[in-house]
């Protein structure tokens, strides 16, 4: 089961509930008691080892690419790490 981040609107508690995914989303603060409870977005709790399938799917060919040099990789690479992550207070739903 998951466990799902929540912040209250109105008093800014915040708190972790291991639900189900079916389960509904808590509303009411155990804070103030206001319905405005919030799900947060946060990182997944899982890292992936060993040699499963993403490792030889999504493996670096030592830079060979099929209809691209390794140049255009490393610049498409250089955009998307320059890109702020959620929560980096860039973007509207971060606010």
């Amino acid at each position: 089961m998951p466990i799902y981040e929540y912040r209250c609107q109105a008093c800014g508690h915040a708190l972790e509930s291991l639900q189900k995914i079916s389960d509904p989303p808590l509303t009411d603060c155990p804070e103030c008691g206001r319905a405005e409870l919030r799900k947060q977005v946060s990182a997944a709790g899982f890292v992936l080892k060993g040699g499963g399938w993403y490792v030889t799917d999504f493996k670096d060919k030592g830079g060979k690419s099929s209809g691209g040099s390794s140049e255009g990789k490393a610049e498409a690479k250089s955009d998307t790490a320059a890109a702020p992550a959620c929560g980096a207070g860039a973007c509207p739903a971060c606010e």
